[in-house]
């Protein structure tokens, strides 16, 4: 049996390899005038913020934003909803990643009352047709959506409540996770099924297991992004872990109920 040292090693020595690829393309996409504009979305407590420091510790400060939406104010409520969003798209050879996005409208605001069924509905019909003018003017769009199990994201949120050094983390509607886990879980099938398009498609990442998790969305985002000379010296992750949204996700077991 391997030891947990030796595990960790492994784990280490991936990782570096797999931030290595990704400067590499880094350097590529700056010289190319790349558009790169990733989304992490996914369930409090889901690994979202562990992941993207991840990808972002060696890249570029000057060429990669991370982009945490703050509550709109009162004069972007009365804009077109999209319409905040823009300002933080990237320019040539920036990397853009957003740590929840437009998406929140998929997700928290219908589930804690923020907005109105109307406004929901509006949100999941425009959706593909943004996703796809932000594709058509050359942004390379990544889509990820990591899922973690109600048992795990107990013990995940119990754990900011009580280490000090996580108490940053620590938000109100961490107890509606738990309470509403099933909500959650009904407005996140609508939102996949109604957003995933052939231009803008979604990535799921079950994300339980943090390690895995972060290696499989490193290998994804270089097998999707980078260069052929590039992205075929990294292995495709593993499909247990990361898959392609599709429909039978829904109930054979892949997504957390």
């Amino acid at each position: 049996m391997t030891s947990e040292p030796r595990q960790r090693d492994t784990y280490d020595q991936d990782l570096k390899r797999l931030q290595l690829a990704l400067v590499r393309y880094q350097q590529h996409a700056i010289a190319a005038g790349d558009k790169v504009l990733i989304v992490f979305e996914g369930r409090d407590a889901a690994g979202k913020d562990g992941s993207i420091q991840r990808i972002t510790e060696h890249l570029s400060t000057r060429a990669t934003r991370v982009i945490a939406p703050p509550k709109p104010s009162d004069r972007e409520r009365t804009q077109w909803f999209f319409q905040r969003y823009v300002q933080w798209l990237p320019a040539a050879g920036e990397t853009v990643i957003f740590n929840r996005s437009w998406y929140n409208r998929g997700g928290v605001e219908p589930v804690m009352g923020f907005c109105t069924g109307d406004e929901h509905e509006h949100f999941l019909r425009e959706v593909p047709a943004f996703e796809g003018m932000l594709v058509d003017s050359g942004v390379r769009l990544v889509k990820l959506w990591l899922d973690v199990s109600r048992k795990e994201q107990k013990k995940r949120l119990e754990e900011r409540r009580t280490n000090p050094l996580k108490a940053l983390k620590s938000s109100p509607l961490d107890e509606a996770a738990q309470a509403r886990f099933d909500d959650y879980s009904a407005a996140r099938d609508e939102m996949l099924r109604r957003t995933h398009s052939e231009a803008a498609p979604w990535t799921c990442v079950r994300s339980d297991q943090k390690k895995p998790a972060r290696l499989a969305i490193l290998r994804h985002l270089v097998r999707t992004l980078a260069p052929e000379a590039i992205s075929r010296e990294v292995e495709p992750p593993d499909p247990s872990v990361l898959f392609g949204f599709e429909l039978g996700a829904l109930s054979d077991g892949r997504l957390a109920r």
